[in-house]
């Protein structure tokens, strides 16, 4: 059975990669800022949100490959109501990190699977993720020696790499935070006899 993951991010490619899942991956092609304007007018959580756009994303690259298992996932980051999105430009990173510094926000990883442009599952896992105080003069020296790196992620950090560093306090697994709910996904292949089990 062919596995797409509908992604375009090296993490989530590495972790499946690692994990042994031989599959493809393949971009979708949706405006992921239009497809979530509306939900927050509505009053979704961050978790539906992430839970939304992963689904957009497997739905629409399942559409162009039918018989494949389509795995798409995203990750929303939510600091009490707010919902903040991947920094433009190393400055926003900057802001982005003190805005974060010395509190807990949460990391929302959601994971879909389709086949035939229908949704067959949908999970979505939580972090909690808990920054110590940071000083403007060490966020800068942070992001210099990262680099463009950090506009990668919802976060402006790689938890995977030095950003580790900037945190107090994790609560929560590791694929979670790096953007797939790995063991869930792994559970959920082998039930589809995607995967050995």
């Amino acid at each position: 059975m062919d596995i797409i993951l509908a992604s375009k991010s090296p993490f989530r490619a590495a972790l499946l990669k690692n994990a042994g899942v031989k599959f493809t991956a393949q971009s979708a092609d949706i405006d992921e800022r239009a497809v979530e304007a509306p939900l927050y007018n509505s009053g979704a959580s961050p978790e539906d949100v992430s839970l939304v756009l992963a689904e957009a994303k497997a739905l629409d690259v399942s559409e162009r490959n039918p018989s494949a298992l389509v795995i798409g996932s995203d990750q929303t980051l939510s600091l009490g109501d707010e919902v903040l999105h991947k920094p433009e430009n190393m400055e926003a990173a900057r802001r982005q990190l003190l805005k974060l510094s010395g509190k807990t926000h949460h990391l929302n990883s959601a994971v879909v699977i389709c086949r035939n442009g229908q949704t067959l599952w949908r999970h979505v896992s939580v972090a909690r993720m808990t920054l110590r105080d940071l000083t403007p003069e060490f966020v800068g020296r942070h992001l210099s020696r990262v680099g463009p790196i950090a506009l990668q992620s919802v976060g402006a950090y790689q938890f995977e790499g030095e950003g580790v560093q900037l945190f107090q306090k994790v609560e929560g697994d590791y694929f979670t935070i790096v953007g797939l709910p790995l063991l869930s996904l792994l559970a959920e292949l082998r039930k589809e006899g995607a995967i050995d089990a």
